[in-house]
C-alpha cells in the first residue's frame, strides 16, 4: 500500500503477507511458494488476535479520553488520542486486506483504490504527529509561561486538520493522476490490490519519492531539534527535574516510532535480499517484516501516554477496573436468572 523508494522490489503489507503471490507481483525476482492450510490459518488467527487486543486498549483509550473533559482540553492528550484512533485504523485496515486476501485474490479496482488511498493517509500521517506531539513537548519544557498561550486546542484541531491535509495530498494525485492516464473502464476491473499496479504511472513514483524524502526528513530534523533543545534547557538550568527527563524520553520514543515508520521505505529492497538467500523462508521473512514494520509500532503509542503518563494512568486503569467489576456483578445474576 506504501510507495516504496525502490521500484524494483515495491511491496505492501498486503504483498508481504499474501501467500499466493507470484514473481511477477514481487518484482521477478524471486518466486512465492503457496502457504499451507496450517500455516495460513495460524498467521490469520494470530492477526485477528494481534488486532483484537489492540483495538480492545486503543477502545478504552478513547473511550476514557471522551469520558473526562481534562483530556479533550488538553492539547497533549488531543494529540496522543489522534495518534490512537490513526494507529487503530491503520492496523483494521491492514489487518482486513490481509484476511481478504486469503479468501479472494483480486478484488474490484474502485474498492482497492479506497482502502489504499485510506491506508496511505494513515500511514504517513503518523510521521507527521510524532513531529507535532514532539512540539508540544519542546514547547511545555522551553516556554513553560507561554505555553497555554502558544498550545490552544483550536491550534491543534488546525494542526491536525493540516497534517490530514497534507497526508491527504499524495493518494489524491495519485488518483487524479491514474484518471487522467487510464481509462474509466480499469477501475471496473479486478485486480490484486498493490499500490503500483493500482497508481501505474511512472510520473506518480518519482512525486511520492520526493514528497516521501522531505516530509520525513522535517519529521526528523523536528524530532532532533525538540530533543536537542529540551536537553540544553535541563542542561542550563541545571536542573534534574522529573518533568524534563520524562519530556526527553517521550521524544526519545518518538524517535524510535519514526525509526519503525522508515522502515516501510528500506523493506522491499531488505526483504527481496534475505529472501535471496533464505528462499525456502520467503513466507516466514515476509510475515515476519510485516509483524515489525506495522505491528509493532502500533503497541507505542498506548505505551508513550497510556501507560507512561500518570493523569490519563489514573484514568484509565480506574475504567478497566470498573468494567472488570461490572462483569463480576453482571455474572452472579444471570447465573442466578438461569437457575
Amino acid at each position: 500500500m506504501l510507495v516504496m523508494l525502490n521500484s524494483t522490489t515495491t511491496s505492501s503489507p498486503l504483498e508481504l503477507l499474501t501467500s499466493n503471490t507470484s514473481s511477477a507481483l514481487t518484482g521477478g525476482a524471486v518466486g512465492v511458494s503457496k502457504d499451507s492450510f496450517s500455516n495460513a490459518l495460524t498467521k490469520n488467527i494470530v492477526a485477528m488476535l494481534v488486532w483484537l487486543a489492540l483495538s480492545i486498549i486503543n477502545g478504552s483509550m478513547v473511550h476514557t479520553f471522551l469520558r473526562h473533559s481534562i483530556f479533550y482540553e488538553n492539547p497533549r492528550y488531543i494529540m496522543f488520542i489522534s495518534m490512537v484512533i490513526n494507529d487503530a485504523l491503520q492496523l483494521s485496515l491492514i489487518t482486513a486486506l490481509y484476511v481478504v486476501s486469503y479468501i479472494f485474490r483480486k478484488i474490484h479496482a474502485s474498492v482497492c483504490c479506497f482502502l489504499i488511498m485510506t491506508a496511505v493517509l494513515t500511514t504517513r500521517s503518523t510521521p507527521l504527529l510524532l513531529a507535532g506531539m514532539a512540539l508540544e513537548r519542546y514547547i511545555s519544557i522551553c516556554f513553560p509561561l507561554h505555553y497555554s498561550q502558544m498550545c490552544t486546542v483550536p491550534r491543534t484541531v488546525l494542526l491536525i486538520c493540516i497534517i490530514l491535509v497534507l497526508t491527504a495530498t499524495p493518494p489524491v494525485s495519485d488518483f487524479l493522476i491514474t484518471i487522467v492516464n487510464e481509462p474509466l473502464s480499469f477501475f471496473h476491473t479486478s485486480i490484486f490490490c498493490d499500490h503500483p499496479l493500482l497508481f501505474r504511472h511512472r510520473s506518480i513514483y518519482y512525486k511520492n519519492c520526493v514528497f516521501d524524502g522531505v516530509y520525513l526528513s522535517f519529521v526528523a530534523l523536528t524530532l532532533l531539534y525538540t530533543y536537542c533543545k529540551i536537553m540544553l534547557t535541563a542542561r542550563a538550568a541545571s536542573m534534574g527535574l522529573a518533568s524534563v527527563k520524562k519530556a526527553r524520553n517521550t521524544v526519545l520514543l518518538h524517535g524510535a516510532q519514526l525509526l519503525l515508520c522508515m522502515l516501510a521505505f528500506v523493506v522491499p529492497s531488505l526483504q527481496a535480499a534475505l529472501i535471496s538467500l533464505f528462499p525456502r523462508f520467503s513466507l516466514e521473512i515476509r510475515y515476519i517484516f510485516f509483524l515489525v514494520v506495522y505491528i509493532i509500532p502500533r503497541f507505542l503509542s498506548p505505551v508513550i501516554y497510556g501507560f507512561r503518563d500518570e493523569q490519563f494512568r489514573k484514568y484509565w486503569t480506574r475504567y478497566l477496573a470498573c468494567r472488570s467489576q461490572t462483569i463480576v456483578r453482571v455474572r452472579p445474576m444471570l447465573l442466578k436468572f438461569n437457575l
